[in-house]
């Protein structure tokens, strides 16, 4: 449709300001004809821009989009059609898209990232689970409706099993995975490459293979370079994990799905949702228990577990009172949490010297298993790290990365001293790993401030 065009007239709904056109469709803002006045967004394809092929991808999208339900995923409110178009009635998300949010950021922080990150991850489970592939994940195609992500855009959708494999060229070039670019049979692990281009650009404020033309891109995407992130980049050690495994360029060799559900960055036990609060009201409870009942380490697990939950449930409450009347609740979880780490360091005191001689003799004892050696001495780089005051998170990274070595090597172990001593240095760097969760206590008390 020509851009001085009126919009198309529209039974019940009353079509005002166009909000983006593509080859097939034009999409405009637009108010139902009733008392509510409901505001929703009416995509409007032309019956005659439409081959074979587009025909059949708008009645998937329509068939999909009639069956899926979901917080994440923009609502399919209806359906009309007439002698020159087909009209999508769909959910109106008034925040714009991402691509918009990061371009008016530039770039957006880690924590906010995740944030994004774990409702996009969210939404896919829910299709993966009913075997549906986006096939054009975008910014452009993540709509925001107050602090809420919806996908959108089913144009490309298909119904897909992991392993139906497919060669028609879809999506947007920049965010196609390599084996579509490569004009190679692809599968459903495709979303998972484009997931990783948006996280980079979120990070980073532009793709990792930003190019000029198609040619370039495919020339990119084509070298065996692997991919880096951008020098001086200050991301964790799981954001930086996730990233690399999405942008591998081998399928194969690509994280998978299930893998991805369960990652510690995406972390989706503790996305902000309906359910947020409820569960940290619930762990609370059991830490007063234990914190009058004078179980102060018990307690102390209990109130960091709890906050993981409240700091979420703030970033999803949207009523401004109740939001400020939880920070100051979860405040004063912060501040016995605070209380209940100083007296948990008192009374491990006597222990952390004793811990110390322990550890110095299993090291002595692994000279000849390497691993386990390396293992040990990063567990003293993180207590010596601790001793200096370096920052929570640095530490309690090394203490993450300590214990999984552990954990193997102390499976490995046959009866014996060394395994009394394994047993003894594992119970000690979880105490520790513990006592440095406790103290995101601290950076919960930014992290509320900030949402």
């Amino acid at each position: 449709m020509a851009a001085g065009f009126a919009p198309p007239k529209l039974r019940d709904f009353i079509l005002t300001e166009k909000l983006g056109s593509g080859t097939y469709a034009t999409v405009y803002k637009a108010f139902r004809k009733t008392d509510s006045r409901e505001a929703v967004a009416v995509k409007v394809v032309s019956k005659k821009s439409l081959n074979k092929s587009s025909m059949e991808n708008l009645l998937t999208e329509i068939e999909i989009l009639k069956t899926v339900r979901h917080p994440h995923i923009v609502q399919l409110k209806d359906f009309q059609w007439d002698s020159d178009n087909i009209y999508l009635i769909l959910e109106w998300c008034s925040g714009g898209d991402l691509s918009h949010f990061i371009r008016n950021c530039r770039i957006l922080p880690e924590r906010v990232a995740r944030r994004c990150l774990q409702q996009i991850a969210c939404s896919l489970q829910f299709l993966h689970e009913k075997n549906i592939s986006h096939l054009d994940l975008k910014p452009q195609n993540i709509l925001l409706s107050g602090n809420v992500l919806k996908l959108a855009d089913f144009g490309f959708a298909q119904y897909m099993s992991p392993w139906d494999e497919q060669q028609a060229l879809r999506g947007s070039p920049l965010y196609m995975a390599p084996e579509i670019v490569c004009r190679r049979y692809y599968d459903a692990r495709v979303d998972l490459w484009s997931v990783g281009v948006i996280l980079y650009e979120a990070l980073f404020g532009r793709a990792p293979f930003a190019s000029r033309s198609f040619a370039e891109l495919e020339e990119k995407i084509r070298s065996e370079k692997p991919i880096e992130l951008p020098s001086g980049a200050r991301v964790s050690r799981d954001c930086r994990d996730l990233l690399l495994r999405l942008l591998e360029r081998d399928p194969d060799r690509r994280i998978t799905f299930d893998e991805f559900f369960l990652h510690p960055f995406v972390d989706l036990e503790h996305m902000p949702s309906a359910e947020s609060l409820g569960k940290a009201k619930a762990l609370v409870l059991q830490a007063v228990q234990k914190d009058q009942d004078g179980e102060r380490s018990a307690a102390l697990s209990l109130y960091c577990s709890a906050l993981e939950h409240f700091v979420p449930a703030i970033h999803y409450e949207t009523d401004r009172q109740k939001k400020e009347a939880l920070r100051q609740k979860v405040n004063q979880y912060v501040s016995r949490a605070e209380e209940l780490k100083a007296l948990v360091r008192s009374d491990n005191k006597n222990s952390f010297e004793e811990a110390r001689s322990t550890r110095n003799i299993l090291i002595e004892m692994s000279r000849d298993q390497p691993r386990l050696l390396a293992a040990l001495e990063v567990a003293s780089t993180a207590v010596a790290q601790e001793e200096s005051g370096a920052e929570d998170y640095d530490t309690l990274d090394l203490y993450q990365q300590s214990l999984g070595e552990l954990l193997l090597a102390l499976a490995a172990e046959s009866q014996g001293r060394r395994r009394e001593l394994l047993h003894s240095e594992m119970r000690e760097t979880q105490t520790d790993e513990s006592l440095k969760k406790d103290a995101a206590a601290e950076s919960v008390r930014s992290s509320c401030c900030l949402q």
